[in-house]
């Protein structure tokens, strides 16, 4: 593919979150904690899942992989942003942008389906909690991993292999603070009917498969719930699949996604009158909060995660795995 590239650019400027200089190490300072705060996070949960044995379940084995696309994520973006705050002209060359935008796309993509695995997962345990077992075995675990990964894979190289088609005939700045799809097309002298069109079914099957699955996983939740007359027996129905899943970590995933997919449909199917401010604002989320929460929503009110924490604190007596 990069024989084709035709392009007499070898470098971008990034023009950054924003061109005022004097709020600029605030920035950096603010960014740093983000990040510093998402690498231990998601490491953290990482290392406690793999160290608890009781918390080789699918829905801990989903989070482990969550955390992992998070902090992958976040060092893809964070640490180019935390240098451009700092240098006096932010440049990336033109195979650090291409990789950059390959990366990118790679773990937000498989981000979104990693997030309708878990709805499924969660589905699965609240509805049919007597097969749980069986049908989130963990051959059918490890597919659905699996899946996540080809999605991102075959979706990234697909994006930035026709980006490497695409003429950029001058030095120009990027209207953003990383090498992503629409500041990068808008900045083509060439045709991008193909890139375009790529951005829309991609974007069209990247983005509505897993709202639609998300969505049906939880109304199936709710209605199984609803059809339970008694009081008693609607908590009979989440304490049975109470090792498998609590009613908050149900329920904060529905609103991680919320944001997660609401800013991300906003930046790709936006408002033409959208200005850079909100532009910026909407990718902040996606690409640095929301791998920073992650961890925080789905743990904090977690009692198997809290209970593995004060183990580990208590003279790490954890119970042996396997």
């Amino acid at each position: 593919m990069a024989a084709e590239n035709h392009s007499s650019v070898t470098e971008f400027i990034l023009a950054g979150l924003t061109e005022r200089p004097q709020i600029h190490l605030p920035l950096f300072l603010l960014f740093l904690v983000i990040y510093v705060v998402t690498v231990l996070g998601n490491l953290g949960m990482i290392t406690l899942i793999g160290l608890s044995s009781h918390l080789h379940t699918p829905m801990y084995y989903f989070l482990s992989n969550l955390s992992f696309i998070d902090l992958c994520q976040s060092t893809v973006i964070t640490p180019r942003m935390l240098v451009n705050f700092v240098t006096e002209k932010n440049i990336i060359s033109y195979p650090e942008c291409m990789t950059q935008l390959y990366f990118f796309l790679l773990f937000i993509i498989a981000e979104g389906y990693l997030l309708a695995a878990m709805a499924y997962d969660r589905y699965v345990a609240i509805c049919s909690p007597l097969l749980y077992n069986i049908t989130m075995s963990h051959q059918a675990c490890s597919s659905l991993i699996l899946g996540v990964y080809v999605m991102g894979l075959v979706c990234a190289f697909s994006h930035t292999g026709c980006m490497l088609r695409v003429h950029f005939c001058k030095l120009d700045v990027i209207n953003h603070y990383f090498c992503d799809l629409l500041p990068l097309l808008k900045l083509s002298c060439s045709s991008t009917y193909v890139n375009e069109l790529l951005v829309l079914c991609f974007g069209a099957l990247n983005i509505f498969a897993p709202i639609l699955t998300i969505l049906s996983s939880y109304i199936f939740i709710i209605s199984s719930i609803l059809h339970i007359r008694s009081l008693e027996g609607r908590s009979k129905a989440f304490s049975t699949c109470s090792s498998h899943i609590s009613v908050v970590a149900t329920f904060s995933h529905l609103a991680a996604v919320g944001v997660f997919y609401g800013s991300i449909i906003f930046m790709y199917f936006k408002p033409s009158t959208s200005d850079r401010i909100q532009e910026t604002v909407a990718s902040v989320f996606y690409t640095t909060m929301i791998p920073m929460l992650n961890p925080l929503i789905y743990s904090l009110r977690n009692k198997d995660v809290k209970e593995s924490i004060k183990k580990i604190l208590n003279g790490g007596k954890l119970p042996r795995s396997g």
